[in-house]
């Protein structure tokens, strides 16, 4: 079979490797349609403090159970499903109070365990969800990065009262734009990018003002329109952006943070507690998949809107330079496998 591997930083090749067998507990997928993501480009680039190498890549697909190991039920096999990359023990804190997305053993698959580029992967049997007839395949690959929203939002619980500001149009912010109107239709989602063409893909996935903060600042736009967000969200993942949300939020707003750099952000105790502001952090997901597969059932979210890019398994290096620098044409890149 076909495994897209990153041997160390810089050096990523299509390898044949053996058809991996299923342990116990564990189901193996024949994979159909596996996403991009930032964190595949950082563990390429040696950028994922996480990542062990070599590794094989890929946490957001789909595909079809085809063969199951000792304990799965073997009525599975032929199951169409997409994979939750989180891997947890299930006996740590975390893991009792429902948090598993950091759990004190965590793995996730495509970083600390081999992910889904590849033909065949084999994960435990409670990772894999089976999705309704109903819902396509390249729809089904897109079930993880939605996962995403619904766990922010599971923490901030927006309503139809909030004005949101969200930071940052990329694939995450765009998800997030989508769950605030669709899913819980709140008064105004406004969004702040600094490259037009993923402002105008905000205003395609439901934001109803966009903001180019490349030469105007928020605080300067948002005093003239006497505008007070009451949810914020970094999409955008830059550590100066902490406390500009402080600055900006209303008293009593919630803050959620997605960023990931190592770098400090400087913030003041008294611009958080004046406001009595609510700060929430979100890695991954803790069990959303249902939730998120229900949205798709529903029609409440939109996955095509985001997929701008489908590329066959063996153009994953420039499917991989598509995504990291074309930031304005291309949004989500799918590989298709089968």
């Amino acid at each position: 079979m076909r495994s897209v591997v990153v041997q160390e930083p810089g050096n990523l090749l299509i390898e044949q490797r053996s058809l991996p067998v299923p342990a116990a507990n564990e189901l193996r997928v024949k994979v159909a349609y596996a996403g991009i993501c930032g964190s595949d480009v950082h563990i390429y680039h040696g950028h994922n403090p996480f990542a062990k190498y070599p590794r094989v890549i890929g946490h957001e697909f789909f595909g079809i159970i085809d063969a199951v190991g000792e304990g799965v039920d073997a009525s599975r096999i032929g199951q169409r499903v997409s994979v939750d990359p989180v891997v947890s023990c299930g006996h740590c804190y975390p893991c009792s109070v429902g948090r598993p997305n950091v759990c004190t053993e965590l793995q996730v698959i495509g970083v600390h365990r081999d992910g889904g580029f590849s033909d065949y992967v084999c994960v435990p049997q409670q990772n894999a969800w089976q999705i309704p007839a109903s819902i396509s395949d390249q729809h089904a690959a897109m079930v993880e990065p939605f996962t995403i929203a619904a766990n922010i939002t599971a923490q901030l619980k927006p309503t139809q009262q909030d004005i949101a500001l969200v930071y940052g149009a990329g694939p995450m912010g765009l998800t997030i734009i989508q769950a605030l109107k669709n899913v819980f239709a709140v008064k105004q989602v406004i969004v702040a990018d600094r490259i037009p063409e993923r402002l105008k893909m905000a205003k395609e996935n439901g934001a109803d003002w966009v903001i180019d903060n490349s030469h105007q600042p928020l605080a300067e736009v948002f005093g003239k329109e006497g505008v007070l967000p009451t949810l914020i969200i970094d999409a955008a993942c830059h550590p100066s952006i902490l406390q500009e949300a402080i600055n900006l939020a209303s008293p009593a707003a919630r803050i959620g943070i997605l960023g990931f750099s190592g770098e400090p952000s400087t913030i003041t105790q008294q611009s958080i507690t004046s406001k009595e502001i609510s700060i929430f952090s979100s890695r991954l997901n803790s069990h959303r998949f249902p939730m998120v597969i229900e949205w798709m059932e529903k029609g409440l979210i939109q996955p095509e809107k985001l997929i701008t890019h489908c590329m066959p398994l063996e153009e994953v290096k420039q499917a991989m330079e598509i995504f990291a620098n074309d930031q304005k044409t291309c949004c989500k890149v799918l590989l298709k496998l089968d």
